[in-house]
């Protein structure tokens, strides 16, 4: 890999430009890098209060009642985001799908468990747990790398 870097201050805004083959994993998180810069918090509404939101401390999203919920280790706002909206706003290598209405932190996650229907069950550090529907386990099992090692 190449790193050309070009100061001048006749240019009124940052521009960066990745150029390659093909979109592999290194560029695609160099991409998810330079948004996860830009999207430093989130705002969530609880009550008539709104409050500054880092993504980071979110553990998880979910869909509740035509509603996006940010879930904390202690608390839930409400968001004005749509899941799909927050799902191209968040980096890909810390926050993953796992159902059709639920986001989740995995850097937030503290254990799994395997059902015998194919499904996950997934614990968050805050206690809170929800399920991985059988569509989203095999990229939770990726990004997990839950088979790094085949036993025969």
């Amino acid at each position: 890999m190449k790193l050309f870097l070009n100061i001048d201050k006749e240019l009124k805004e940052t521009r960066v430009t990745i150029e390659g083959p093909e979109l592999d994993e290194n560029i695609q998180e160099l991409i998810d890098f330079i948004y996860g810069r830009e999207q430093q918090f989130l705002i969530g509404k609880k009550g008539e209060m709104q409050y500054i939101l880092k993504p980071d401390d979110v553990h998880y999203f979910h869909t509740e009642n035509d509603h996006i919920i940010a879930v904390t280790e202690t608390d839930s706002f409400i968001l004005k985001e749509k899941l799909y909206e927050l799902e191209g706003m968040l980096p890909s290598k810390k926050f993953i799908r796992v159902s059709k209405s639920v986001i989740a932190n995995l850097n937030q996650l503290s254990r799994f468990e395997a059902s015998f229907n194919g499904t996950l069950c997934v614990y968050f550090k805050s206690g809170k747990k929800e399920y991985v529907s059988r569509t989203y386990v095999p990229a939770i099992k990726e990004a997990l790398k839950l088979n790094r090692r085949k036993v025969d």
